[in-house]
């Protein structure tokens, strides 16, 4: 096992610039001290010093088709070529092209007629959403979202998403919402099935409108106080917590006795990250409302949106000038998204995304029997999580995974003599869950090697 790494002189004069002249505010510090770097392919990154890290987080699932995508590339390239910029009040190919595979593809699923409505980010096509949600209910600003849930940082998506630390400094600005249990098993009530627990967590949302002194109904109008509820399918942030397959379907059951919206957020969980296009898909439901942003361009532009119901968003409620951005459905973005989707539409990509996510997650739930610090395993897809916890299998150990990251990023472990880092993201209530998401191209000779460095690190973790 190495010392602490050192950061080579040229990096550290480039660490000096960034300590004076850098926001902090964008920036978190996992390691110190931190990596630059230098190039990536693949499913790997290259610091400075030309050492190899195979990257198991792919810049939080944006980079769904492997780093330096050669054919997605390519499409950024060709529209560069051709028309790289123009003003959004003009109109372009590649804008009406993917808003008509979204909104067909969308018809395809649920059976609704919708259109689609960009932005250059996810956070800020979650802001469009509250719009659109708030434009149809007459202006309500009330939210329902979940413990653990995670929607953005700029002042709408704060005010929705969990962690207080997000708000504390910058207070509300209109949204509220009120944040209800996640049917997250391993940390539930014992002696339940998962999808026994998942009934109880719905049945206890369900009990807010019971009557009109639970808060949030009223029964002589049959009004709610409150306009949508904002879900991640899959928890991200939360810790690639997946819920019962029966949850979605008992919740949109509560939630259109009410009149209220089902916002799905697909920014991280979306473009095949659990096996299909949208994580929604796997919970037989209709949502009202689905907000996109990462992989939709592989990384490679800004370029998020969101796809809403004929009734929410047709010109006549929702008219020119509701929202607007100056890059939003940008050439060089629409002409990524749609490669994109033609890649993954000539081939069963959902298929392999899940054989792969078999693949790997057995290969996680072996390494669980072997070493008692796991907690809790599962995946869905390409989207897995691996539980730290202390000897007893359960008590959350923050501590013994940022060991392991830092380990990680040593760039030190040994495998058939090639010499290899390891990137892995933190998340997880407690913050002590491995959030793997691979690239979706990933070999299974990679998904090996990915096994055997995780399996270094706790060995090193049950031994240091």
């Amino acid at each position: 096992m190495s010392d602490i790494r050192i950061a080579t002189a040229e990096d550290q004069i480039l660490l000096d610039k960034e300590a004076k002249y850098c926001s902090y505010g964008d920036t978190v510090h996992y390691i110190e001290p931190p990596r630059i770097f230098s190039r990536c392919e693949g499913s790997y990154v290259w610091d400075t010093e030309d050492q190899a890290y195979l990257d198991l987080q792919m810049w939080y699932s944006a980079v769904n088709f492997g780093y330096a995508n050669p054919r997605l590339n390519n499409a950024l390239k060709q529209q560069i070529d051709t028309l790289p910029q123009i003003a959004s009040q003009y109109l372009h190919k590649g804008k009406i092209e993917l808003s008509e595979m979204i909104a067909v593809d969308a018809k395809n699923k649920f059976g609704l007629d919708g259109r689609v409505h960009f932005n250059v980010g996810g956070s800020q096509s979650i802001e469009d959403s509250l719009k659109v949600v708030r434009n149809a209910t007459n202006g309500k600003s009330l939210m329902f979202a979940f413990e653990g849930g995670y929607h953005g940082r700029t002042l709408g998506a704060s005010s929705i998403t969990s962690s207080y630390r997000y708000r504390r400094r910058y207070g509300h600005f209109g949204e509220r919402a009120q944040f209800i249990p996640f049917p997250y098993h391993f940390r539930g009530p014992k002696g339940m099935t998962k999808e026994e627990y998942g009934s109880h967590c719905v049945q206890q949302f369900a009990r807010l409108f019971e009557t009109e002194y639970n808060g949030v109904w009223d029964p002589k109008v049959g009004s709610s106080e409150y306009a949508a509820f904002y879900v991640e399918p899959i928890q991200g942030t939360g810790g690639y917590v997946i819920p019962p397959m029966n949850f979605y379907r008992e919740l949109k059951h509560v939630l259109d006795q009410h009149g209220i919206l089902m916002v799905s957020d697909e920014i991280q969980m979306g473009f095949y990250r659990t096996g299909k296009l949208w994580s929604i898909e796997h919970f037989d439901v209709q949502p009202d409302v689905i907000v996109f942003g990462k992989a939709l361009t592989n990384g490679l532009n800004p370029l998020g949106g969101i796809w809403a119901r004929e009734e929410l968003i047709n010109p006549k409620i929702f008219p020119p000038g509701s929202t607007h951005s100056t890059f939003a459905s940008n050439p060089l973005g629409t002409a990524v998204g749609l490669e994109m989707f033609k890649m993954t539409n000539e081939v069963d990509y959902g298929a392999m995304v899940m054989a792969k996510g078999k693949f790997f997650l057995e290969g996680l739930q072996d390494l669980q029997k072997r070493f008692p610090i796991i907690g809790d395993v599962d995946g869905l897809g390409l989207a897995l999580r691996c539980e730290i916890c202390a000897p007893d299998g359960f008590t959350p150990d923050k501590a013994t995974l940022d060991y392991m990251v830092e380990e990680g990023m040593k760039g030190d472990m040994l495998v058939d003599g090639q010499k290899l880092g390891l990137i892995l993201d933190v998340g997880g209530y407690y913050k002590n869950v491995i959030t793997l998401a691979p690239s979706l191209e990933i070999s299974y000779p990679e998904i090996e090697l990915g096994l055997k460095l995780l399996e270094q690190l706790l060995v090193r973790a049950t031994h240091r």
